[in-house]
């Protein structure tokens, strides 16, 4: 009898990321069929970023139209899949739990909720991840929270998100802290060293050997006076310190543009981008002395790397970093970036120090952990032990 299919179901190249190390572990484990699901428009970039795991979409969900065509993608994207699984019923359904901020795509709820109904059951990957700001349209808290409601085994990053869980009245037997599979697709797709894809990049990195600080500023409150205290704040590191080279991701947009040209165009040992791709932003953490980021999703992976991060939030949604040591909270303020920058560029001590501690959001084992959660789900194996707390146990160690 062949193994059962469990449907790995994402919509953005992001979402494909955190699906492919549980996808590898189910399919070496052997005792499920991983079936990659895309939903999502950007299908030449979903499949640069599986075939960075040997994977590739195994079906295509096409995507909603504009909403103008279609006023609610959600419900669009729900019979779609209901239609797939009227006629090809998974065992189960994994659905990342959290997109990249600025890539989101109505596939989680909308492939919750539609296996609800089939009475398929439901894995999220990051689940119990909540911002204090429900409103907060760009963290998509409310199809997580919503989600939540027909998830059946939520797989959490830290123990901070199960608390979440918890305090929603989530039975604890339903919740298990397995890590981020972020920190294993980053640590992979770093580790495998692959050609730089953005030219501009490979360009840059092909030169001598130096410091790198990665810059992104990408959230859309990055705007006005806060991007020009972090693009100033570049200019004067760059100017001061004659090694260091920088590649940073800047706002979408003419007025973001003509901003960076204006502050950094003649500079050399700069590369401002609008965008990277997934494999490329690894191996760029993977390498960086320092992570100047208002983007929380990239936080969780710099500590695997030993890469202090100056995160430039606006609300601390990063809890796990900040008591970890491995993250500070600065402001867009010039000054402000600079001395935190200054400080830690100059002692690699107190920079090896911020990530002493481990990675709190991940082992390197989150997808092995899914896997198995999920054959234990279906009766096929033991339920996995947690993520230990970091530090009990080497990185890569076999849980």
């Amino acid at each position: 009898m062949p193994p059962r299919e469990v449907h790995l179901v994402g919509g953005t190249p992001w979402e494909a990321m955190l699906l492919a190390p549980v996808a590898v572990a189910l399919r070496d484990a052997g005792l499920l069929e991983p079936v990659l699901v895309i939903c999502g428009r950007r299908l030449a970039a979903t499949r640069r970023v599986l075939a960075a795991f040997g994977l590739s979409p195994d079906v295509r969900v096409p995507p909603p139209a504009p909403v103008s065509v279609d006023a609610d993608p959600r419900g669009v994207m729900m019979q779609r899949l209901d239609a797939l699984w009227a006629t090809r019923t998974p065992a189960a359904v994994i659905v990342p739990g959290r997109a990249l901020a600025g890539e989101a795509a109505p596939t989680g709820l909308a492939a919750a909720l539609a296996a609800h109904w089939r009475r398929v059951p439901v894995v999220q990957l990051d689940a119990g991840e909540r911002r204090a700001d429900l409103a907060d349209t760009l963290a998509d808290d409310a199809d997580r929270r919503l989600a939540a409601q027909v998830t059946t085994i939520h797989l959490t990053a830290t123990p901070n998100a199960a608390m979440n869980l918890l305090d929603e009245r989530v039975p604890a037997g339903d919740v298990l802290v397995t890590g981020s599979t972020a920190v294993d697709a980053a640590v992979a797709v770093a580790g495998r060293r692959l050609r730089y894809e953005t030219s501009a990049v490979a360009t840059a990195r092909s030169g001598p050997a130096r410091p790198l600080m990665l810059v992104v500023a990408r959230h859309p409150q990055t705007r006005g006076a806060a991007l020009e205290g972090v693009l100033t704040a570049v200019r004067a590191l760059v100017q001061r310190r004659t090694d260091m080279e920088v590649v940073m991701l800047r706002p979408p947009g003419p007025a973001a543009r003509e901003h960076a040209g204006r502050l950094l165009g003649d500079l050399d040992r700069v590369t401002v981008l609008t965008a990277l791709s997934h494999a490329d932003l690894c191996r760029l953490v993977s390498e960086a002395s320092l992570l100047v980021s208002d983007v929380g999703d990239l936080v969780p992976l710099a500590p695997s790397f030993g890469v202090p991060v100056l995160s430039l939030r606006w609300s601390d949604d990063l809890p796990e970093a900040l008591h970890a040591g491995c993250a500070r909270l600065v402001p867009c303020e010039t000054a402000q970036i600079v001395a935190h920058a200054d400080d830690l560029l100059d002692s690699p001590v107190r920079r090896d120090a911020m990530t002493a501690g481990g990675n709190p959001y991940g082992d390197g084992l989150a997808g092995r952990r899914a896997a198995q959660a999920s054959a234990a789900l279906l009766g096929l194996a033991a339920p996995p032990e947690p993520m230990p707390s970091p530090g009990t146990v080497p990185f890569g160690a076999t849980a």
